[in-house]
């Protein structure tokens, strides 16, 4: 039952039936939002802020033991029994293997998804947000100014990993939008709006990247997404 969770005490369910979204609209919550919007599952929202250590308490810790947003709870899961779940990446495999949506069922292809959601996750996006802490954030108070040319060295080899793969495609795998746009685009949002570092990241000559963005972006789940849930 999800009133059994320790999580629901501090944000209690309106609709327990329904996917519980314990997140904020950074780019990794934004994958999320965007993936429930897409899919069209239902959901509920619930606001972890980080001005006040929401991730650091104990009911959140109860869900995520890592203290990152976002988390779920499907209550609704397999067998029929109650799911948590976190790790954005994860997240979204399993939102796509639920709904049928936005992962292709050929092996080969799924592979491929796959390959580049993990890219993803274990490249654009740490790199870009290590870049972004040194560039905007505390981290830009340091002097030495090595660790910041490093994770925009790498951020700028990524967008031109991703510009050479949307050489004559329309998305990651081709003409779908898949889990792996899903997953790529907010980086790129963070990048023009809470790094404002679209100048020093070059984008405008990543002109692949920059057409791709602009179309996920304009997906009207989207544009509900990088509000979900709403800041204060």
């Amino acid at each position: 039952m999800l009133q059994d969770f320790k999580v629901t005490k501090r944000w209690p369910a309106a609709n327990p039936d329904v996917i519980q979204l314990y997140s904020l609209p950074t780019p990794n919550g934004v994958k999320v939002s965007a993936m429930l919007e897409e899919t069209g599952l239902a959901y509920e929202p619930h606001l972890v802020s980080f001005a006040s250590d929401d991730q650091l308490t104990p009911e959140f810790l109860s869900l995520n033991p890592n203290n990152k947003i976002p988390a779920i709870i499907d209550p609704n899961g397999p067998d029929g029994a109650p799911l948590p779940l976190w790790e954005s990446g994860a997240i979204l495999i399993y939102l796509a293997e639920k709904s049928g949506k936005f992962l292709p069922e050929d092996p080969a292809k799924k592979a491929e998804t796959l390959q580049w959601l993990m890219w993803q996750m274990g490249g654009l996006g740490p790199m870009l947000g290590q870049f972004g802490f040194f560039h905007a954030f505390a981290g830009k108070e340091i002097e030495d100014k090595r660790p910041r040319d490093r994770y925009l060295t790498e951020g700028k080899r990524l967008l031109g990993v991703l510009d050479a793969r949307l050489e004559g495609r329309d998305f990651i795998m081709g003409e779908d939008y898949t889990i792996a746009d899903i997953a790529a685009w907010p980086w790129i949002r963070a990048i023009l709006t809470a790094y404002n570092a679209a100048e020093e990241m070059e984008l405008s000559s990543f002109s692949n990247v920059m057409r791709w963005y602009e179309t996920c972006s304009s997906r009207p789940a989207s544009h509900a997404a990088v509000n979900i849930p709403p800041r204060p």
